[in-house]
């Protein structure tokens, strides 16, 4: 038999939920149970891949103190890993006895916590120790505070040797209804190798480094066909050039799959279009280049588009209708 003790308090030499753990497991060790201890502050940098720890263990121990609010962050982290990357199969056979100790307010609320977490993961709560210490010393001199650790202890080692069954718990059927995680579709042993992957800093860096890398790339290979593409529409919107008297305005055309933007110039009879970044517009437009299309081939006018909710405007409505009038398609 194999019992793991995962603490996640801080270490501290006064922490009244250590001496509690370390009584539990001198009296493991004398009914000849394999304890392992996991200080969860030491492996900050690794809980991911802690659930892996829990496939040779026929019950865990879960401490944490309450030293001003709640169980701690550390533990959580150990459960939110097993939720990840644990194997929900391995957890559903492991008893769990929760040690919550308290030098402030909350220690039943901490044990609750501690039990209502393992259900949702679907393993087998066992009853557990909570208590107020104000000090250490008040559970080294109480023999009878003593008896209680060791019972607590003989409790978990009678349940775990006899697989007594437990009753089921509505946390189980609210899980199935309505907590439902998005499933990623991995199984044990890969979910075992993500984890380790996420606590390696330095594989987590060479893949970020190795992003960007791709992403810069792509970036040069989209400006790359963008510069490549920069005479499209122009030379039809030079060929049906219709010069009007009196129509002198600047355009801005912003096609929303393009990264620079289309300037039409009109000054009396001349007619500049080209792709850049131009100066002053007196109408300034923005369109998908399927609505462009249309409108270069004939289906559309720039009016109607406008009206139609496919082209956001800025400017004068005058400017943008007399557009249609020197461009004809």
């Amino acid at each position: 038999m194999k019992v793991n003790i995962y603490y996640g308090g801080r270490g501290l030499m006064d922490d009244p939920t250590l001496f509690v753990l370390n009584k539990m497991k001198e009296v493991l060790e004398e009914l000849r149970v394999t304890v392992e201890t996991f200080h969860l502050y030491d492996l900050k940098n690794s809980i991911t891949t802690l659930p892996q720890t829990l496939k040779e263990a026929d019950g865990v121990i879960l401490g944490s103190t309450v030293e001003w609010y709640g169980i701690g962050g550390y533990m959580y982290q150990f459960l939110d890993s097993c939720w990840l990357y644990g194997d929900k199969e391995v957890i559903s056979q492991i008893y769990m006895c929760p040690i919550v100790m308290s030098t402030t307010y909350g220690e039943r609320e901490g044990k609750l916590n501690l039990a209502t977490a393992w259900e949702i993961l679907g393993g087998r709560p066992c009853s557990g120790i909570c208590g107020y210490i104000a000090d250490t010393s008040m559970l080294e001199e109480n023999e009878g505070y003593l008896r209680i650790i060791e019972k607590k202890a003989e409790n978990l080692y009678r349940t775990i040797n006899q697989k007594l069954p437990c009753l089921p718990a509505s946390n189980q059927a609210v899980k199935q209804k309505v907590a439902i995680t998005k499933n990623i579709n991995f199984t044990p042993q890969e979910s075992e190798q993500l984890s380790q992957f996420v606590s390696d800093d330095t594989y987590v860096q060479r893949q970020k480094a190795d992003i960007q890398e791709l992403a810069s790339m792509f970036r040069d290979m989209m400006g790359s066909s963008e510069r490549e593409d920069t005479n499209e529409f122009v030379k039809e919107i030079q060929e049906h050039f219709k010069p009007q008297p009196g129509i002198n305005a600047n355009y801005k055309i912003t096609i929303e799959e393009k990264k620079i933007p289309l300037f039409i110039e009109i000054k009396g009879g001349n007619l500049q279009c080209y792709y850049g970044n131009g100066g002053r517009a007196d109408v300034e437009m923005q369109m998908a280049r399927a609505t462009f299309a249309d409108i270069i081939a004939g289906e559309n006018t720039f009016q109607a588009s406008f009206m139609a909710g496919d082209i956001r405007m800025k400017g004068d409505f005058k400017i943008l209708r007399a557009l249609d009038q020197v461009l004809v398609f």
